[in-house]
């Protein structure tokens, strides 16, 4: 064989090879995300992880970046829309201004009841949020359920009865909580978690408003000594992917993440309500006292918190705040 017939022959065989090797690569789906390793979001999120590799036979790999690794909180929005993270996590209402109809379930009691979260990832407010994400730039996945049970935290003294909250120094979430707080006569301080611990500890805050789980991972029963616990405010852990990405996949791909993600999202529901229930055990095993709020509490909280965040919402999402309380109250 002469040798330039040689030399086409290597060369086809060449590419044929790094042909098949490229075929055989795994397409990655890196997704940022914020979360400790203990956290029950990341058990969950090693699930969905296994669960499309299996689904796809190992084509998909899917790679977690907890704890702010890949990307900052803030960040996770527009890397993902720019396409130099495949996907990410973000709690509801970490969108902020950017799409502000996501922080409906911050308004106190409104997303309170179990029922009403089990019936949100097949249901017409979950598609109106999904449209306004596809209208941001990027394609929703996922709505994991975090956290419905809130609890209020301190240290001389129980809060249960609305008198109580007055003149507290007490961490707030942000500018739309806080006008629950400040309502029932609170001083709210807006900071975040991993600053919480210090201050509750030094006198900056008398008291501390978290979810169950992270009370008992940050350790606040070393600095405060009673707990009311209430379905305040409903949280979502959100999954979102690059649009162009996500259109490349091949469609059988897409369908098997779409499952996953469905799957994880019923998982979260059990999964969650039983870390909260661990949690309150935790707590008083380490010598908190927890107080679970009556139904007679929660109306007296209710109706003294919710209005002043709806009208605040309202202000922030002019365009469809309105419709997606609606569509949340037909849950």
């Amino acid at each position: 064989m002469p040798l330039s017939s040689v030399r086409r022959w290597l060369a086809a065989v060449t590419i044929v090879l790094a042909t098949t090797a490229a075929a055989q690569q795994p397409v990655v789906m890196r997704i940022s995300h914020q979360v400790p390793p203990a956290h029950h979001m990341s058990k969950l999120l090693e699930g969905f992880a296994a669960d499309v590799k299996q689904r796809t036979n190992g084509q998909v790999e899917v790679q977690l970046y907890g704890s702010e690794q890949l990307a900052k909180a803030a960040e996770n929005f527009p890397q993902v829309a720019r396409g130099t993270i495949e996907a990410a996590m973000s709690v509801n209402f970490q969108w902020g201004t950017t799409i502000p109809e996501m922080s409906a379930t911050l308004i106190p009691y409104a997303m309170g009841d179990l029922e009403r979260i089990k019936r949100f990832p097949a249901s017409e407010a979950r598609r109106y949020l999904d449209d306004k994400l596809a209208q941001r730039g990027v394609k929703s996945v996922a709505w994991l359920y975090i956290t419905r049970e809130t609890i209020v935290t301190s240290g001389k003294k129980p809060i249960v009865a609305l008198d109580d909250f007055k003149g507290v120094k007490i961490r707030g979430l942000n500018t739309l909580t806080d006008n629950a707080l400040t309502a029932a006569g609170a001083a709210p301080s807006a900071m975040p978690g991993s600053e919480v611990y210090q201050a509750l500890q030094s006198g900056v805050l008398d008291a501390g408003l978290t979810d169950l789980s992270a009370a008992y991972s940050r350790k606040y029963y070393e600095v405060q000594k009673f707990g009311t616990v209430g379905p305040i405010f409903t949280i979502y852990f959100h999954m979102f992917a690059n649009p162009a990405w996500w259109a490349k996949l091949k469609p059988e791909h897409r369908q098997a993440i779409e499952a996953a993600a469905a799957k994880s999202e019923a998982d979260a529901i059990g999964v969650t309500e039983a870390t909260a229930a661990a949690a309150i055990r935790d707590l008083q095993a380490r010598g908190m006292t927890i107080h679970l709020q009556t139904p007679q509490e929660q109306a007296t909280w209710r109706a003294a918190m919710e209005k002043p965040v709806r009208d605040a919402f309202l202000q922030t999402a002019p365009e469809g705040g309105a419709r997606i309380i609606e569509l949340l109250g037909k849950l």
